[in-house]
């Protein structure tokens, strides 16, 4: 074990975290932590339809769902160039870059145009299920400025204007973006949406299969307990979430139920495989409340708080359980099992499959799970959940407790 320790450690730690501070990597990541704010802004509108259910007369918002949730793809691609020219180092481009990547992307979804000037195409080309095109348009818009970049046309030029300069190093990148797409699209007749989207078509099938849950949550709690930021994650993780999301919502417009379990709000407004944070690690919590060791006491009263939030950073860095193959271990078993658990009670019918799109991850569960499904039977898994994360929680705890304890009491003795 020890020597499985030294490696994760000294070896495997060190070089994840090197990948994650790739600024290729950082600024997929960043792209993500941005989109949030846009996607949440339209959860509201879920939770303000349900006081709309219980009060008719309340004006329709579903707008601000439209024009936030509903335009995720086609934000994504401008942040994901946005953020890539950032990490990159070329600032001079963060700006062109991301609206290249705009018009590039409305290349790719492949509008018609009809001689009254109707720009036409499916709604929903912008909205979750176009994530994986978004990142792949942005990306490849990225390569371009990054490579032109890396030419320093003009920048020695002492015959032409400073601003002719830049507005010729702002032309060629975006004029070659564009001239491409559009040569693609329309001369080559190829829909770029559908290609990219058949080409990650399987990763996002797999996704929303049990062994894709079971590995999209594995790989983040065994990042996770060795501190290792798993927001990079979500430049795979986020779209998959998302399409489920988009799915759910079209299945129930179209006056179906809601199937497809693997989702955001599965995952984060259900927390019932995130109970108390990644690991359920509320119920570690509360063993640390009522352990004898007066540190691990103390410190489970001061990470209640945020545990009840499904904010865990104090509890896993604080016990620790980072780098502590005693606790490691059961966080690891913890996302197996809740993940297991709530796959097959929501795919025998025990418990409704969230149809909205609420991606916070803070309200303690089951709470907002029920302000938006109306499902009670929450209530009865977060009681199982609860009881089985904390039993197998509790041996792990009271070795790791009892060494605790003998520390203190040598400190003591001292």
């Amino acid at each position: 074990m020890s020597k499985i320790m030294d490696w994760l450690e000294n070896k495997f730690a060190p070089a994840m975290s090197k990948i994650t501070q790739n600024p290729w990597v950082s600024a997929l990541s960043g792209s993500m932590m941005k989109i949030l704010p846009i996607i949440m802004t339209g959860s509201l509108i879920f939770f303000y339809n349900v006081f709309r259910s219980w009060i008719p007369a309340l004006p329709d918002l579903g707008g601000v769902l439209q024009f936030t949730f509903q335009l995720t793809s086609l934000i994504l691609t401008f942040l994901v160039a946005n953020q890539l020219m950032e990490k990159l180092g070329h600032t001079r481009y963060v700006l062109n870059a991301g609206l290249t990547a705009i018009i590039v992307f409305l290349i790719a979804i492949k509008p018609t145009i009809s001689d009254d000037n109707i720009f036409s195409v499916g709604f929903d080309r912008f909205g979750p299920t176009g994530m994986f095109v978004a990142l792949v348009v942005g990306v490849l818009v990225s390569v371009v400025y990054h490579i032109y970049a890396k030419l320093h046309i003009l920048e020695d030029s002492v015959t032409i204007p400073d601003f002719v300069c830049e507005w010729i190093n702002q032309i060629l990148p975006m004029f070659v973006c564009v001239l491409v797409g559009t040569i693609i699209s329309n001369n080559l007749n190829v829909d770029m949406y559908q290609v990219i989207s058949a080409v990650f078509s399987p990763l996002e099938h797999l996704g929303r299969t049990l062994p894709g849950l079971i590995i999209m949550m594995m790989a983040i709690s065994f990042l996770y307990s060795m501190g290792i930021s798993t927001w990079f994650l979500g430049t795979f993780t986020t779209p998959i979430l998302m399409a489920g999301t988009a799915a759910n919502l079209a299945q129930v417009a179209a006056g179906q139920t809601a199937t497809n379990i693997v989702c955001y709000e599965t995952i984060y407004l259900l927390s019932l495989m995130t109970l108390g944070g990644q690991g359920c690690t509320l119920t570690l919590n509360v063993h640390m409340l009522l352990s004898r060791s007066k540190r691990l006491k103390s410190l489970g009263k001061v990470c209640i708080g945020p545990s009840i939030f499904n904010i865990n950073e104090p509890v896993v860095f604080g016990a620790p359980i980072v780098f502590n193959p005693i606790l490691m271990l059961p966080m690891w078993i913890n996302t197996l099992v809740s993940a297991v658990i709530i796959w097959f009670v929501m795919s025998w019918g025990w418990l409704a499959v969230p149809a909205a799109s609420v991606t916070t991850g803070q309200i303690p569960a089951p709470i907002g799970y029920i302000i938006v499904t109306g499902d009670w039977r929450a209530i009865i898994f977060w009681v199982l959940i609860f009881v089985v994360t904390f039993l197998i929680w509790k041996p792990f705890f009271k070795v790791y407790e009892k060494q605790v304890m003998k520390e203190e009491a040598e400190e003591e003795a001292a």
